[in-house]
Formats: structure tokens, C-alpha cells, sequence
């Protein structure tokens, strides 16, 4: 038997029972439906959590805390440690397996002023050379990570968040917020640092910090990132800043200076790539210090994601087992209303294997179909959930987020290219395991026993 004959009889045949047909159709269609969109609803929560996790930072990044918090295996919080951190250990870290860069980190405080605003910025200081290297986000207008320690302009990369919350001088007559354009305003910054900041007995200031042009540059930082409400500052810049500072201050305070610049708050390591995280952070421990990591908090996004993904995948399977018990039942009758017809096929020549290839032809077929149409509704289905269900589907983007809530603009359901053609081949399958059984008992029947039944 020709393929094209085959296609044609096999057409032929789900066209003269076309009720039976379609009801077991539908059965393939919801459970097609069931799967795509439990499937999407699994995928939109993964991106949902990874867009949260890049807003953090890079997934790379290890971080070491003077004051470390310590986490279970769970990721719940377990306690907190001292940590003397030096550039003795930034040495040791430099030379540990699978480290691509390491940068201290000290904390500092300068005052920025444009014209009668300003703002006291807390300013995160490391090595700029590797602010690409912890997955730092791009800059507006071109700009870059580039500070020249030499440079006339010390170089201050802020958030939008920060540049919206400079406020009015005290002495002037209104005290208003204002947002600073860096493109447009002169800004100036001044080293603070008010444990160290001296007054003479009437309290008035006598510490007068020297005031320079910055090189503001501005992250292009997602709203919800914390770049967007972080400064930094390159360190060699910063120690050049400080270094001034410090020649201001009396004996007693100098020696106090000195000490803070040798006293990182952080240290920062970079994996060569996120699947080494965990084996980087095992060497530090046995270094006797402990560090967080991003994959620290996502562990129970994951679980949670994994059990949602689980349940949901589950509902899908019941609803297709559904849907071949129905195909399965539907060729089995096809066999008992056609076995004079079988028994023609098999007097008239007909192999036993074309007879197979038949009802498999039409399993396959239903299976098929009713796989297209579901994946049709499936789209529309999900335009629905995504436009209308936030507050339905809400909870299920909620659990685990490291924020407590997804945003309002979170896609709930995501449908990949590939899900579709998936789907397709998975539902087409599923018709044809299904039918293998009724297929195979129909090649059994005798051609003599065929023609004889009524």
C-alpha cells in the first residue's frame, strides 16, 4: 500500500465517525491545553526569578562580609561572625581554583553639591577594573568603567535613585528635593567622614575638606536593581581623595585614617562561572570564612519554582492520560465496526504491517490535531492569564520572591518558541502509543472470522 493511499483511507476513515472522532479530539485538545499552559505558567515564574536575581547582581559574585551572616543548607538565616578581612586574604582568595578577579571593598562618605543642593552620598569603593567582571550593568551615554587615578575629575558611578535625592542647602530660604542632570550641572564632591572631622571649642568645624569636580556616571540600572540606588567609586581614586583628607586631620585622627583604608568592609570574588560558585565558597570556608552568594537565596526560589513546576506538569499528565485512554477506547470500537473491513484488506492482499500503519496512521492523526487546536487555544489562553489573571495567578509569582511580590508588568504565562512544537510531537505520540495496542489486535484478526461477522 502506497503512503498516499494509506493518508487518504486513513482520512477517509476519521471522516465517517466524525462525532466519535471529535469527542476524542477534544480529550487530546484539553490535555494539550493542560500541558502548554501549566508548562508556560512554570516558565514565566523562572524568568519572573531570574530577572529578580540579575536585578541583585551577577550570579558570579561571592561576597565576604566583615560582619558575615550565616545561612543553613535551606538558606535560612543560622547567625552572624566577625571576619578580619586584609589584602593578606585578597591574596589568598586571588589564588584559589576557578577565581576569575578579587576586589576589597571599603565603605566611605562624601558630601556632593550642585549649586544649592546636595546630598550625602555613602559611596561603595573597589577596584574599577573589575566592576565588569561582577556583572556590573552597562552605563548611559556611552560611558565607562575607565578611572584614571591620575585624573584631575575622580569619577563617581551613581544610580538614578540617587541622583533624584539632592536636596536644598539647609541655610537656604526653602528646603526642596531636586533631581541633578549630570549631562547639564556641576556637581562637586567633598570626602565625609565624621568619626575623624575636628571642631574647635565653640563646635565649629575646623576640618575644611578640599572640594573637587566629579566625573559623574550614571548605571542604566533597572528601577528595582540596587545599582540604581548605589555610588561607587574606583579605589585608587578614592585613597588619592582620602589621602588629602587625612593631612587635614591632627596626629590621633591621621593614625585612625590610615587603619580604615586597610579595613575592607567586603571583599568581593568573582567565579569563572556560576556552576563553580558553590566549590569557590567550600574553599573559603575551609580558609575558616564564610561569604554569601546569590545562589544562597535562590535555593528556595528554586525549590518552590521546582515543586510549582512539579504540581503543575502533574495536573497536565493526568489530563493527557486522560485523553489516550480515550484514543485507545475510540481505535478498539473502530476495530469491532471494521472487521469485515479488515478481513477484505487482508482476502484482497493487504500486508499486515499497512493494516498497522493504518490505525496508527489515525491514532496519530487525532493525536495530531487535537494537539494543534490545543495549542491554539493555549495562546489565547495564556493572553488571558497574562491581561486578566495577575490577581488570580499572582500568588504563584509571590512565593519565594526574593522582593515578596512580582511586578505588575511579569509575564504569568510565557510560551517559548519550542514549547508549541513540543507539544505538537508530544500530543502526536501520545496517539500513537495509544493506538499501537488497538493496531496490533487488529492485524490478529482472521480474514475468514472478518468475513463471516455481520
Amino acid at each position: 500500500m502506497r503512503i498516499s493511499d494509506l493518508v487518504r483511507m486513513g482520512l477517509r476513515n476519521l471522516g465517517r465517525r466524525k462525532a466519535r472522532t471529535s469527542l476524542t479530539i477534544v480529550g487530546i485538545v484539553i490535555g494539550t491545553i493542560s500541558i502548554v499552559v501549566m508548562f508556560s505558567i512554570g516558565i514565566g515564574m523562572n524568568r519572573t526569578f531570574e530577572k529578580q536575581v540579575m536585578q541583585l547582581g551577577s550570579m558570579t559574585m561571592i561576597t565576604v562580609s566583615q560582619y558575615q551572616y550565616t545561612y543553613d543548607s535551606d538558606g535560612n538565616y543560622s547567625g552572624s561572625k566577625e571576619q578580619q578581612l586584609n589584602q593578606e586574604l585578597v591574596e589568598k582568595l586571588k589564588k584559589l581554583d576557578h577565581v576569575k578577579s578579587v576586589s576589597a571593598q571599603i565603605e566611605g562618605n562624601i558630601q556632593a553639591n550642585a549649586g544649592k543642593y546636595q546630598a550625602t552620598l555613602w559611596v561603595n569603593v573597589m577596584d574599577s577594573a573589575s566592576f565588569e567582571d561582577f556583572g556590573f550593568p552597562s552605563l548611559k551615554n556611552g560611558a565607562t568603567y575607565e578611572a584614571d587615578p591620575k585624573a584631575k575629575k575622580p569619577v563617581v558611578w551613581v544610580g538614578e535613585g540617587i541622583l533624584s535625592n539632592y536636596f536644598s542647602n539647609p541655610n537656604s530660604m526653602r528646603y526642596e528635593q531636586h533631581t541633578v542632570d549630570p549631562a547639564t550641572d556641576r556637581i562637586t564632591i567633598q570626602i565625609q567622614d565624621w568619626d575623624l572631622m575636628e571642631y574647635d571649642q565653640n563646635g565649629e568645624l575646623t576640618t575644611k575638606p578640599k572640594t573637587y569636580t566629579a566625573d559623574v556616571r550614571v548605571f542604566d540600572a533597572d528601577e528595582y536593581s540596587e545599582y540604581n540606588y548605589q555610588a561607587y567609586m574606583d579605589t585608587q581614586q578614592y585613597e588619592k581623595l582620602y589621602t588629602e583628607f587625612i593631612k587635614l586631620l591632627s596626629t590621633d585622627n591621621q593614625k585612625k585614617a590610615k587603619k580604615k583604608l586597610t579595613n575592607y568592609n567586603q571583599i568581593k570574588v568573582n567565579a569563572d562561572n556560576v556552576k563553580n560558585v558553590e566549590t569557590v565558597q567550600d574553599a573559603i570556608r575551609e580558609m575558616g570564612f564564610e561569604s554569601t552568594s546569590l545562589s544562597t537565596f535562590t535555593k528556595p526560589m528554586e525549590q518552590t519554582s521546582q515543586m510549582m513546576q512539579m504540581v503543575l506538569g502533574g495536573v497536565g499528565a493526568v489530563a493527557m492520560l486522560v485523553a489516550a485512554i480515550s484514543i485507545a477506547n475510540t481505535m478498539i470500537m473502530s476495530i469491532y465496526e471494521r472487521t469485515k473491513e479488515i478481513g477484505v484488506m487482508k482476502v484482497l492482499g493487504c500486508k499486515v504491517s499497512d493494516i498497522k500503519k493504518l490505525f496508527l496512521f489515525e491514532a496519530a492523526m487525532m493525536g495530531l490535531i487535537g494537539g494543534i487546536i490545543g495549542i491554539v487555544f493555549s495562546f489565547g489562553l495564556s493572553y488571558v492569564i497574562n491581561h486578566f489573571g495577575q490577581q488570580v495567578f499572582g500568588a504563584l509569582l509571590n512565593a519565594g520572591s526574593l522582593y515578596g511580590g512580582a511586578e505588575e508588568e511579569a509575564q504569568i504565562s510565557v510560551i517559548p518558541f519550542w514549547l508549541p512544537l513540543l507539544a505538537a510531537g508530544f500530543a502526536m505520540m501520545v496517539g500513537i502509543v495509544s493506538g499501537y495496542y488497538p493496531a496490533s489486535r487488529a492485524t490478529k484478526i482472521s480474514a475468514i472470522e472478518a468475513l463471516r461477522n455481520e
